[in-house]
């Protein structure tokens, strides 16, 4: 299906009723957890940030993705927009760096990060760019905050539909269920092989459990480094996933 004939069809009335659930749930978060619970001052939030860091690096190397300084991004939900500015930071060009965001604020937020950026706001079922238009796309905690199976499906197709032939898409999201938020549903990896099927998807446990490292970073970073390498203790995926030359 094409960018156009996406954009003109009537979008199901499950996927605009999980949207609303969505935007619902970033507004309860804006109001109930603190503006800098996610700042990088906090040492539990730079260290896992560090620790992504790194092993994004190394997958993005790994991928021929590396540094991205000729490449066309595309981050599917791209919230204030820190991703992109890692990016720009290793090298890409906002001029060919796009995303796309469904809160308003947090878009805003992410423009004056990365001006000259193609940023819009909208739904990650319905990418406004053409076929083939990316070399990489990135989707950070996006997919497991959709709920509905349906939609997940549908912004996976759109992923896919606006990257280039052999292009890849950079995953990062939960592996579990947070038992403190129903609106946060973990996804293992074969939802992600079904999700993309006919790509070779490479995935790595990274990161450890929040709660362990809020608790143990700012007494001791050796210490979480080596609770790290206990794998049941690494709570989401990184991956590459890998579109078929010809496609």
């Amino acid at each position: 299906m094409s960018a156009s004939s996406q954009r003109s069809g009537t979008r199901p009335a499950h996927d605009l009723a999980e949207t609303e659930r969505i935007r619902r749930e970033y507004q309860r978060r804006a109001r109930e957890i603190p503006a800098d619970f996610y700042s990088l001052s906090r040492p539990a939030v730079l260290f896992g940030y560090t620790q992504r860091i790194r092993k994004t690096v190394q997958a993005l190397a790994k991928a021929g993705c590396y540094p991205p300084a000729t490449l066309r991004i595309c981050d599917v939900g791209c919230g204030a927009g820190q991703w992109l500015v890692d990016f720009v930071n290793w090298g890409a060009e906002p001029r060919r760096i796009s995303a796309i965001d469904l809160d308003v604020q947090r878009l805003g937020v992410a423009r004056e990060r990365i001006p000259g950026a193609d940023l819009r706001e909208g739904n990650a079922t319905c990418l406004p760019w053409e076929n083939d238009s990316f070399d990489l796309v990135l989707q950070s905690t996006v997919f497991t905050s959709i709920l509905d199976l349906e939609m997940k499906r549908a912004a996976a197709t759109e992923m896919l539909r606006v990257l280039k032939p052999g292009g890849v898409i950079l995953w990062y999201d939960f592996r579990y269920n947070n038992p403190r938020n129903p609106n946060v549903r973990g996804i293992e990896a074969a939802e992600i092989r079904s999700l993309f099927p006919g790509c070779r998807v490479d995935l790595r446990r990274v990161t450890l459990a929040p709660p362990i490292a809020r608790r143990l970073a700012p007494v001791s970073w050796i210490g979480a480094l080596l609770l790290e390498k206990i794998p049941f203790l690494r709570t989401h995926y990184l991956g590459i996933i890998r579109k078929p030359e010809g496609t």
